[in-house]
């Protein structure tokens, strides 16, 4: 047995579907599929200023410091 996602572009394919599953020749996994998120979105609002701050201004050290050792 293979699971096979399809994009139905016409409302007629529903029927067909129907009439295949009564046929036990499928069986319709109904589940909508719903875009990605955005890292920047589902970790918004995670971490506290305090920490946001001191992270950004480590991540900054260290890209100064990398940035004196290729001269």
């Amino acid at each position: 047995m293979e699971t096979v996602i399809i994009q139905i572009h016409n409302q007629k394919a529903y029927k067909l579907l129907d009439e295949l599953e009564a046929l036990n020749l499928l069986k319709v996994i109904r589940k909508s599929v719903t875009k990605p998120q955005r890292l920047s979105d589902k970790y918004a609002g995670k971490l506290s200023a305090d920490v946001a701050e001191e992270l950004q201004a480590f991540v900054q050290e260290g890209r100064e410091t990398w940035g004196k050792s290729d001269t």
